[in-house]
């Protein structure tokens, strides 16, 4: 696993929402680990917030014994956590899609270490901007529901929207 190769030593708990042989992988490098799951894709993947509020109430009664700090972090932050049921579902899936974002930060970190000593922080500016420049020529698919994300927020948030963004 890459996180290993990073230096991770352990793991105590781990969630993960479904993807197959996750769990598998992550148990075989760190047996010790406790994988959490299906039961909190329910939560964010609900199509309102009273699902989600119910599945929560369930994922409390199912995990709060063994992990009691994860289900009262979930409650302490709920209300950050559930800003985005106050969009439409195909909108969601273009807000918390994340794909993009940890491919981008995976090619900066990649040009970043290659040069290790920057001498000055233009320098470092510059590739971090070539890098990206880079990266934008191999997006050949578009952000899921993108247009329908990008009209809602210009209705909600048109005064700070770029115009250059449409």
């Amino acid at each position: 696993m890459q996180i290993q190769n990073r230096g991770v030593q352990g793991i105590l708990i781990a969630f993960v929402d479904g993807l197959r042989g996750f769990p598998d992988d992550i148990n075989t490098v760190y047996p010790n680990a406790k994988v959490v799951g299906a039961d909190l894709k329910t939560i964010y993947g609900a199509d309102t917030l009273e699902i989600a509020e119910a599945d929560l109430e369930h994922f409390d009664k199912v995990w709060d014994n063994k992990y009691p700090h994860v289900v009262k972090s979930w409650r302490s932050n709920w209300e950050g956590l559930t800003v985005f049921f106050e969009y439409p579902k195909n909108i969601k899936t273009a807000i918390y899609t994340t794909n993009a974002i940890e491919s981008l930060n995976s090619l900066i970190r990649t040009a970043v270490n290659k040069r290790k000593v920057f001498p000055s922080d233009q320098a470092a500016f510059k590739v971090v901007y070539l890098a990206t420049q880079q990266v934008s020529k191999k997006w050949s698919l578009p952000i899921r529901n993108w247009t329908a994300a990008l009209n809602r927020f210009m209705i909600m948030f048109d005064d700070r929207i770029s115009k250059h963004l449409i």
